[in-house]
């Protein structure tokens, strides 16, 4: 894929997956994999922010002999996804308009509310 994913979108990704159900990290890995390029040992770093943050919880569970930690949102990460989807609508909106090429295309304002990754016409020429 030739966009990057952002790490605020990583985490809303993480937070859908799992809110369907809870995931290891291997599942939750092959889940993003067939939507994003994501690797297993990248995703750790996301879940650890997300449970530090109060969005995720965690529990074990024996499979084979071993313990799967699986992840569960918690309402403050139920929150935070309708945040996320909010914001997503807008920003996918936004950017379908400039690519099909809508009235309002020209000099749009992307910029989401959040403060978190920002894109604006900030010096592109229009003409």
């Amino acid at each position: 894929m030739t966009f990057q994913v952002g790490s605020a979108l990583l985490d809303a990704c993480a937070l859908a997956v799992i809110n369907r159900s809870d995931a290891y990290g291997y599942s939750l890995t092959r889940s993003l994999k067939s939507v994003i390029e994501v690797s297993e040992s990248s995703l750790y770093p996301v879940l650890r922010r997300l449970r530090n943050d109060n969005l995720l919880t965690v529990y074990d569970v024996s499979h084979d002999g071993r313990n799967r930690r699986y992840y569960r949102v918690t309402e403050d990460g139920k929150t935070k996804l309708a945040e996320f989807a909010a914001e997503w609508r807008i920003f996918k909106e936004r950017v379908d308009k400039i690519f099909s090429g809508g009235d309002d295309a020209d000099g749009i304002n992307l910029e989401i509310d959040s403060g978190e990754e920002e894109l604006s016409d900030g010096g592109i020429d229009n003409e």
